[in-house]
């Protein structure tokens, strides 16, 4: 079946057509104009329309570098359906390598936003009406916060058949069965019925090799998944995620400079040191103990804390540890990048998959 136009910003996008569209937002206050930038793919078949959008939080880039090497992908030139790539939402956060806008409010709690309210109610409200609400599909890219890096993984409310396919589909290591919180796009994208991923991934401000092909890959399979895209010949079954019900911080017991002894990934047995607090002249230490077994799946990078700051991020898979540490292992060995003496020479935008 044969795919039909789309409007996006009073601009119209006919099958088979690929445009570049600068949807206005508010000015800056030098009165300078600003846009969000999107990128459309529209097939000449007809299929679902998926956007993917980066950078919600205007300091998580690595969405960015995600989408851009998704669109560089030959295959996305013969899609059924239609992409709707936005790699900065934030404009304001991005330029000023901020996470919120300049009211101060987190975008990602503003939806679905007024086209009469606040700076960050007008952004959301643009997005929503420019774009979610054009597509029947949505992945969100995410990094960690300053100062926090995240293991790759899919956050997601898995109550629906349809959610729990294009979580699995995406292929990382670890799937969080996450509640959806008031005034995120996730939320008002179920609202409006339409499926969203969020993909958690690295820290801000900082670019990660793995994280960055993961979600490229990740992508491409949900849109496999969706028929966006022929399915490949399998050779062998892939490996599947293994869900998390459950998650939480492990905070600091005192104040101090924080020696980190667990990577991203690893195994934290119940009662096991995670890292050790010590005063400058190590005349007092702490020790951070894990309550009970679970993977790290998010931790801080600052060695300096405060009694109760979160450090480490647990997830509990009820005995099932080892075989996510194990599937951890290898989505980072397959998606590693090659030392310099090993690496054939590939263009900077060649395959990475």
């Amino acid at each position: 079946m044969k795919n039909k136009p789309i409007v996006i910003s009073g601009v119209t996008i006919k099958p088979g057509e690929q445009k570049t569209i600068d949807i206005p937002l508010v000015a800056m206050v030098t009165h300078n104009n600003v846009q969000m930038t999107a990128h459309v793919i529209h097939g000449k078949s007809a299929g679902p329309s998926l956007f993917i959008s980066a950078a919600i939080h205007g300091d998580e880039i690595n969405g960015v570098e995600i989408i851009r090497r998704l669109l560089k992908q030959k295959q996305m030139q013969r899609i059924s359906g239609t992409i709707i790539a936005i790699p900065i939402v934030n404009v304001h956060g991005f330029i000023t390598h901020s996470r919120y806008l300049p009211d101060g409010r987190d975008l990602n709690r503003s939806f679905p936003g007024s086209s009469k309210g606040s700076l960050a109610a007008r952004m959301a409200n643009t997005f929503l009406k420019e774009v979610v609400s054009k597509c029947t599909h949505g992945i969100d890219l995410h990094t960690g916060s300053r100062h926090r890096e995240n293991l790759p993984q899919i956050r997601a409310d898995l109550s629906t058949d349809e959610v729990r396919e294009l979580a699995h589909a995406f292929g990382v290591p670890a799937i969080i069965n996450s509640k959806i919180r008031d005034g995120s796009l996730r939320a008002t994208g179920g609202d409006a019925g339409i499926p969203i991923l969020l993909y958690e991934a690295g820290e801000a401000l900082r670019f990660n090799e793995v994280c960055i092909r993961g979600g490229v890959k990740g992508i491409l399979s949900v849109m496999r998944q969706l028929r966006m895209l022929p399915r490949l010949k399998a050779k062998e079954l892939p490996k599947q995620p293994i869900v998390s019900d459950n998650t939480s911080w492990i905070r600091a017991p005192s104040s101090g400079i924080l020696r980190v002894l667990v990577p991203l990934g690893a195994k934290a047995e119940k009662g096991s040191v995670l890292g050790v607090i010590a005063d400058p002249l190590g005349v007092v230490e702490s020790k951070v103990i894990a309550s009970q077994e679970g993977v790290v799946i998010g931790r801080t990078n600052l060695p300096l804390v405060h009694e109760g700051d979160a450090l480490f991020h647990l997830a509990y898979y009820d005995h099932r540890v080892d075989a996510v540490v194990n599937l951890v292992e290898d989505f980072q060995e397959k998606l590693e990048p090659a030392t310099p003496s090993t690496a054939p020479h590939k263009p900077a935008d060649g395959p990475i998959l």
